[in-house]
């Protein structure tokens, strides 16, 4: 079955960087545009940055300038660069396509806290 495999996730300070991953089915990755997502408890999962299959990407506003979405089409993978974090970047993050209608189950996601 396709699934989305979510990691790099952990604690890091104000201001610090992390690296997530997301290894997707090839059958996804190729044909469709990719996301980042992220929630936290009670509210509802927030598409931060997407990556179309020939590379264009958006970001949401308050992670403009601070985070980086990229692909790696050898490998299937999905790759959020998250710097400058502040607290209110706490999260949990998941990768999917943007396309509702081709979406596959969530993965487990990877926890992200931005805390001193």
């Amino acid at each position: 079955q396709a699934q989305l495999v979510e990691s790099g996730g952990g604690l890091v300070r104000p201001g610090g960087s992390l690296r997530l991953s997301c290894a997707a089915p090839r059958s996804l990755f190729n044909m469709y545009s990719m996301g980042w997502y992220r929630q936290t408890p009670g509210k509802q999962r927030e598409l931060v940055a997407s990556i179309t299959t020939f590379g264009t990407t958006d970001y949401v506003a308050s992670v403009k300038g601070r985070f980086t979405i990229s692909r790696d089409n050898a490998k299937n993978t999905v790759d959020l660069q998250m710097n400058s974090l502040q607290p209110e970047d706490t999260a949990v993050y998941y990768c999917n396509t943007i396309l509702l209608a081709r979406r596959i189950p969530w993965g487990q996601g990877t926890q992200v806290t931005v805390s001193s």
